[in-house]
C-alpha cells in the first residue's frame, strides 16, 4: 500500500466517525459544534456546508472593506498588516508586509472586480490605492543592489518606509526578491486595467533588478535568495520556495506587454522549475523551503509556493509545460502529504513545516486550486476535499462582513490582513469561476441569511 493510500483511508476513517459524531451532536439537545465564529451546519452525510454561500461570503467582506476609513492618504488596511474589528491598528504589532499584502491584494480586488463585471467602480479606486502606496511608499533606497525595490517588510504608518525598515524575519536593510515579483506582477495587471504607466514603470523595474540580479540556480538553491540585503545584494537562505511570481511577472511583461528583454531569462527560470525544483517534490522538497516572512528557520517547507505553481500550470496548461497535468497533481500531493489534517472532520491545509495551522490565505488557496484542478482536467479526485476546505474557510466570517485571520479557532474580528483578507478573495473567485464548469450556478450549495 503507497503513502497515498495511506493516507486517503486513514481520511475516510476519520470523516466517517467524525460524520457518526455530528449526526448525535445535531439532534435534539445535543451540544452545538461551534466553528470560528459560527454555529457548524453539516448535511445528512456529515459533510460540513457553508455558513453562507461563497458568493455572499464575498460579498459581504468586500463591502466591509470598502467602509474602510481613509486616513494618511490610503485605506487603514493598506498601510497596517495587523488590523482588528474596528479598523484600527494593534498596537502590539508595528510590522508589516507591504509587497505581498498590496499585491495579493490587487490582485484579489481586479479579479473581484471583473468578476462583478466591473460595477463597482469603488472596488478598482481601493485597488489603486494598493498601488500607489506600493509606488510611492514602500521601496529601498535608490542605491545598491536592488535600488528602488519594493520592499518585502516594514514599519505601519511610516510614509515613505525608511531605509532600515525591515521587520519580521527580515534584518533592516534586507527585501525578499520574490515579494518583489508579487508587487511587480499585481501592479503589471493594474496598469492593464486602468493605463496608468506609474504601476507599468514599477513593475517593468522591479523585473530589471531582479534580472540584474539572477544567478544560476542548481539542485540545493533558487535562482535568487530567499532573503537579500539591498544595499551589497548579499544573500540569506539559498532556497526561496516561490519562484512562480517570478516567473510570471517576466511572462507577464515578455508574452502579455510585449517586452522581449525578458525573454531570455523567462525561459532560463523555467529550465530551472522544471528540471530542478519540480522534481524535488520527491526528494524531501528541499527546493520548496521558504516564503513566509516571518519565518526564518532552516528546513521550512511551505503548502503555499507548490499550490501557486500548480495555479500557474492550470491556467498556463501546454502554452509553457507539456506535462502540466502531471506536474500539478504531483505539487498538489506534495500539499497533501505535508501539510494537510482533519479540523472538525473537515480536511484542511496548513502553511508550512513550522505552522500548520489553517490561515485564511493558505486554506483559501487550497481549497481553490483543487476546485481549479477539478474543473481543468474533468477529474472528480480534489472535488470534495475543495469543496470542504472552502467552506471551512468561510466561518472565519462575521455576519457584518469582517473577516478572522483564521478558521477553526476561537471567534475573532482582523488580524493579520494577508490571511484574513487581502490572500484570500481571489481564491474564492477562482473557486467560483471553476465550479461553473462542474455544473453549479454562481452560489455552491450553503445558505444564504
Amino acid at each position: 500500500m503507497n503513502n497515498n493510500t495511506v493516507i486517503k483511508a486513514v481520511v475516510a476513517s476519520i470523516l466517517f466517525l467524525f460524520a457518526s459524531f455530528t449526526t448525535i451532536a445535531q439532534t435534539p439537545g445535543a451540544p452545538q459544534i461551534k466553528i470560528g465564529n459560527h454555529p457548524a451546519v453539516y448535511d445528512a452525510n456529515g459533510q460540513l456546508l457553508p455558513w453562507i454561500s461563497w458568493q455572499d461570503a464575498i460579498d459581504r467582506e468586500m463591502q466591509w472593506y470598502l467602509h474602510c476609513p481613509v486616513t494618511h492618504g490610503y485605506p487603514n488596511f493598506v498601510w497596517m498588516t495587523f488590523m482588528d474589528g474596528n479598523y484600527q491598528p494593534d498596537a502590539r504589532r508595528t510590522d508589516f508586509i507591504p509587497a505581498m499584502q498590496n499585491g495579493m491584494g490587487i490582485i484579489s480586488y481586479l479579479k473581484y472586480y471583473v468578476y462583478d463585471r466591473r460595477r463597482n467602480k469603488k472596488v478598482l479606486e481601493w485597488a489603486k490605492y494598493m498601488g500607489d502606496y506600493l509606488v510611492k511608499e514602500s521601496n529601498t533606497p535608490d542605491t545598491g543592489r536592488y535600488p528602488g525595490f519594493t520592499r518585502s517588510t516594514g514599519i505601519a504608518a511610516r510614509f515613505p518606509q525608511p531605509a532600515d525598515c525591515g521587520t519580521q524575519g527580515d534584518r533592516p536593510y534586507e527585501i525578499e526578491p520574490d515579494k518583489g515579483a508579487i508587487a511587480g506582477y499585481a501592479l503589471g495587471l493594474l496598469y492593464q486595467e486602468t493605463g496608468e504607466k506609474k504601476y507599468l514603470d514599477q513593475a517593468l523595474h522591479n523585473a530589471r533588478v531582479l534580472v540584474a540580479n539572477m544567478r544560476q540556480g542548481d539542485s540545493v538553491s533558487s535562482p535568487w535568495p530567499f532573503r537579500a540585503d539591498y544595499r551589497t545584494g548579499e544573500g540569506r537562505g539559498p532556497v526561496s520556495g516561490d519562484m512562480v511570481y517570478i516567473q510570471r511577472l517576466l511572462d507577464f511583461l515578455s508574452t502579455g506587454l510585449g517586452y522581449p528583454e525578458f525573454n531570455q531569462p523567462r525561459w532560463r527560470l523555467w529550465k530551472w522549475i522544471l528540471n530542478d525544483q519540480i522534481p524535488n517534490l520527491s526528494k524531501g522538497g528541499a527546493l520548496w523551503d521558504q516564503f513566509f516572512e516571518d519565518h526564518d528557520e532552516a528546513n521550512d517547507r511551505t503548502a503555499w509556493a507548490p499550490l501557486n505553481l500548480a495555479r500557474y500550470l492550470l491556467e498556463r496548461k501546454g502554452v509553457i509545460d507539456s506535462a502540466w497535468q502531471l506536474h500539478a497533481h504531483e505539487l498538489i500531493e506534495f500539499v497533501n502529504r505535508n501539510f494537510t489534517g482533519i479540523n472538525f472532520g473537515v480536511p484542511i491545509c496548513g502553511e508550512q513545516d513550522h505552522d500548520k495551522d489553517p490561515w485564511g490565505g493558505i486554506l483559501s488557496t487550497y481549497g481553490a486550486v483543487l476546485a481549479m484542478y477539478t474543473a481543468v482536467t474533468g477529474s472528480n479526485e480534489y472535488k470534495g476535499l475543495a469543496l470542504q476546505a472552502l467552506n471551512f474557510a468561510t466561518y472565519s466570517l462575521n455576519t457584518d462582513g469582517c473577516p478572522c485571520e483564521k478558521a477553526g479557532t476561537s471567534p475573532c474580528r482582523g488580524g493579520w490582513q494577508e490571511d484574513a483578507h487581502t490572500d484570500k478573495i481571489h481564491n474564492f473567485v477562482d473557486a467560483l469561476e471553476a465550479v461553473r464548469a462542474w455544473g453549479f450556478d454562481s452560489k455552491p450549495p450553503g445558505r444564504s441569511l
